[in-house]
């Protein structure tokens, strides 16, 4: 099947960039405060514990907890005055535990109170709320105090010294449950009426963490969900540093996760159609994969085996049906990003052979066939597929699915074959094939996303001849916005193989319009690519990087340039490092007064380079040498 002949559309074809997915979020967010609650509570703050009831926190109460927390944000990090300070304040927060995890602003500093407490007050807190388990958990406010506690684990999981003072101080307090017993008494709640939290809509972020606490894993979503009962440093970072994170735990914490994980097999149907109770279900499956991947790999078994089981549609497998549903759908992603090559295959096999292209043109199925493409690792896969696929790229594009095209291009990527065949594609699809000429246009226009008369204006009639490329044009024509999936693809480009055409099409951009590529949050990750991918040698990177002279002092005042300037310094030779410490040096005083300048002035070392200029020489001299030296010690 071919891409067919040029039509009026096509040639007037801008590729939507792709929308948002048609579904909502996968988990709920805190919700808005509810009715204010008219019983009083006593002058003292204090309330018993009950579940039929729902607990006050005096304003007396609330203020003195307000004015602990600002304390303890003050006071030094260490010492004893501090511990004291925590003692106190976390011995008030045991006799009102309750009152606070379920009043809104109670239990906002209730889970910042929680990342200074150490174990043994820690575990106290959790007794507290432990009697009133499923009140909290269903709690608007206190399923986010139970998310917190459960995340101090990776901190509090540990120090033998620690362990040594808490069994000191059982003598004197009483017998208190460890943090093992704890997690562990928490999760044979949870076990007991498995169904019931896991299709509550707050109980659920309860049956997630614990998940991932069993499993000494935390995912990147419930990392920056809860950023609030981090570290500072850890509040710092952006969310999209974050990675899957692993701590040590006790072997008994993962036989309880596969214990845990055994009741999705109870009521497999629930956890595949309900959309509440789909979550729960698809963290497993990443804790799992991580962790036991045997047992993942059973699960994975269950969902499909149900999933095949169903009547069949007329077009095909029942799994098509699923894969076109918005709760399913969301489950058989996962269940695709954690299988390994042979059940892909057979799934392929079985199920999606023959359907692809119409799987790319469903608003919800191409989430899944994105998945689905992302897991491919073989040739012996990705051949049928992309034989399948590729016919319908220009189409899919079309249809606003480029996250299909980007996928497809990404497996190429990794597996290493159709590089060649999947670039020309792409360059008939965005019309900049023939004449020869256009293809150095190819870079703006998988930037933006779209076809070669789209970008440029023109108006071709059906079956004209296409013209030439008109340098000159495309010189005066500032960089288009530049799309975060037209990023991703260049990205993947630049790490085929050969991306020469890549790189002569970005060598052939103006000073101004490479420095628009550079400035841009989506561009600039772009030249990370030129800088970073294997396939460009280092005199391709210079003959790309050349264009920017003139601009680096535009770049180093950019939030995004600037990134990407000290990435061009970090690997450029001495004498180029002297031509941009050159550069820089005539407009100093403008970069030492701007927010992004500065950074990239101390980072070239240019007041030395002003001052003392062969000090400066002899201390980049030996960076570059210790830099080169690792480089050897990496390739060995």
């Amino acid at each position: 099947m071919g891409l067919g002949p040029r039509s009026p559309h096509k040639q007037g074809r801008r590729f939507p960039a792709g929308g948002k997915r048609g579904r909502g979020a996968k988990g709920a967010g805190r919700p808005p405060p509810g009715r204010q609650r008219h019983p009083c509570s006593p002058p003292d703050g204090r309330s018993e514990p009950a579940p039929d009831a729902h607990p006050h926190l005096s304003p007396e109460a609330l203020g003195y907890f307000r004015q602990a927390l600002s304390a303890l944000k003050e006071a030094p990090e260490t010492g004893e005055e501090r511990e004291l300070m925590v003692h106190n304040v976390l011995k008030e927060v045991e006799a009102q535990a309750l009152a606070l995890a379920t009043n809104r602003t109670g239990s906002e500093m209730l889970q910042e109170l929680l990342g200074f407490s150490p174990r043994k007050p820690m575990c106290r807190v959790w007794a507290a709320l432990h009697s009133n388990l499923r009140f909290v958990a269903c709690h608007r406010c206190g399923v986010h105090v139970l998310q917190s506690a459960l995340l101090q684990l990776p901190r509090l999981l540990g120090s033998p010294e620690e362990e040594e003072e808490e069994e000191e101080e059982d003598g004197k307090d009483g017998h208190v449950e460890t943090l093992e017993e704890l997690v562990l008494g928490l999760a044979a709640e949870v076990c007991d009426d498995f169904l019931f939290y896991c299709g509550d809509t707050h109980g659920s972020f309860v049956v997630r963490t614990l998940l991932q606490v069993l499993g000494g894993t935390l995912l990147e979503s419930e990392r920056a969900r809860h950023r609030g009962s981090q570290s500072p440093e850890a509040q710092k970072a952006p969310s999209r540093e974050c990675k899957p994170t692993d701590f040590e735990v006790p072997e008994t914490f993962l036989n309880c996760l596969q214990n845990l994980s055994s009741c999705f097999l109870k009521d497999i149907a629930v956890f595949i159609t309900d959309k509440i109770s789909s979550f729960c279900l698809q963290v497993a499956l990443q804790i799992l994969h991580r962790k036991l991947p045997q047992f993942c790999a059973h699960l994975c078994s269950a969902v499909i085996g149900y999933l095949s089981s169903r009547n069949s549609s007329a077009d095909g497998s029942p799994l098509l049906l699923f894969l076109r549903d918005q709760t399913s759908s969301r489950l058989l992603e996962q269940v695709l990003l954690v299988s390994e090559p042979p059940r892909l295959q057979s799934l392929f096999e079985d199920h999606l052979q023959g359907h692809l292209q119409a799987l790319a043109a469903h608003s919800i199925a191409n989430f899944p066939l994105q998945r689905f493409l992302d897991a491919i690792t073989t040739p012996e896969l990705l051949s049928p597929v992309f034989e399948e696929l590729s016919p319908a790229l220009e189409a899919v594009l079309a249809q606003g699915h480029p996250g299909v095209v980007i996928a497809l291009v990404g497996a190429c990527r990794r597996v290493g074959t159709h590089q060649a065949q999947v670039l020309q594609l792409l360059l008939e699809a965005f019309h900049c094939a023939e004449p020869s000429s256009r293809q150095v246009a190819c870079v703006p226009l998988f930037a933006a996303l779209m076809a070669y008369e789209v970008y440029y204006g023109l108006a071709e009639e059906e079956g004209a001849v296409p013209m030439e490329h008109q340098v000159e044009m495309a010189a005066a024509r500032g960089l288009g916005e530049v799309a975060v999936l037209g990023s991703l693809l260049l990205q993947h480009l630049l790490h085929f193989s050969s991306p020469c055409l890549i790189l002569q099409s970005l060598s052939a951009l103006t000073g101004p319009q490479l420095l628009t590529l550079a400035q841009s949050p989506a561009g600039s990750h772009v030249l990370d690519a030129v800088l970073t991918s294997p396939s460009v040698t280092r005199k391709q990177r210079r003959r790309v990087l050349k264009t920017l002279k003139g601009h680096y002092v535009t770049l180093a005042c950019s939030r995004h340039g600037s990134r990407v300037l000290d990435a061009i310094w970090s690997g450029a030779a001495l004498g180029a490092r002297k031509e941009i410490a050159a550069e820089l040096g005539e407009r100093n005083q403008e970069l030492i007064r701007d927010p992004f300048g500065h950074h990239v002035a101390r980072n070239v070392a240019l007041t030395t380079f002003l001052k003392r200029r062969e000090a400066w020489e002899q201390e980049q001299g030996a960076v570059a040498k210790r830099r080169r030296a690792l480089n050897s010690i990496l390739e060995d």
